[in-house]
């Protein structure tokens, strides 16, 4: 047996965290919508960016390529985002919400509020700490 602990490996609890997070949410939105965890972050990314390339979330969301352009598929499919080729560049595709997808969005604000309140609340009188150090930490390795 080793001395390290994984349970105690800042790395692995963040991992842990994330996921259990993660699919906590998405059983909300894949009842709802039938939307995986991929399809959600794309479509939260398009909310906020507009119209963007596969790269750019790919880079943004820290997702591969070939799992942001699955996502991209399938959501255009349902209806959801539609793609069309850049003007400047024809390698890239840009991605943007339809109004369907738009929709969606604005009918999961709410529930994403509510839900990132519940995760919060569980940190009580800590939640504010907690908010400071996690943006330290992405900020940090953001930049390297």
């Amino acid at each position: 047996m080793s001395d390290f602990d994984l349970d105690a490996f800042l790395p692995y609890q963040l991992a842990v965290l994330a996921a259990r997070v993660s699919h906590g949410f998405s059983d909300l939105y894949q009842q709802r919508f039938g939307i995986t965890i991929p399809e959600w972050r794309v479509v939260a990314h398009l909310s906020q960016a507009g119209s963007v390339s596969v790269r750019e979330i790919h880079q943004r969301v820290d997702m591969d390529k070939s799992k942001v352009s699955r996502a991209a598929s399938r959501l255009e499919a349902a209806g959801y985002i539609s793609k069309k080729v850049n003007g400047n560049d024809r390698r890239l595709v840009e991605l943007e919400l339809t109004q369907k997808g738009q929709d969606m969005i604005n009918e999961l604000t709410p529930i994403a509020q509510e839900y990132e309140a519940t995760v919060l609340a569980t940190l009580g009188e800590y939640a504010p700490c907690f908010r400071s150090a996690l943006d330290t930490l992405l900020n940090e390795k953001a930049e390297k």
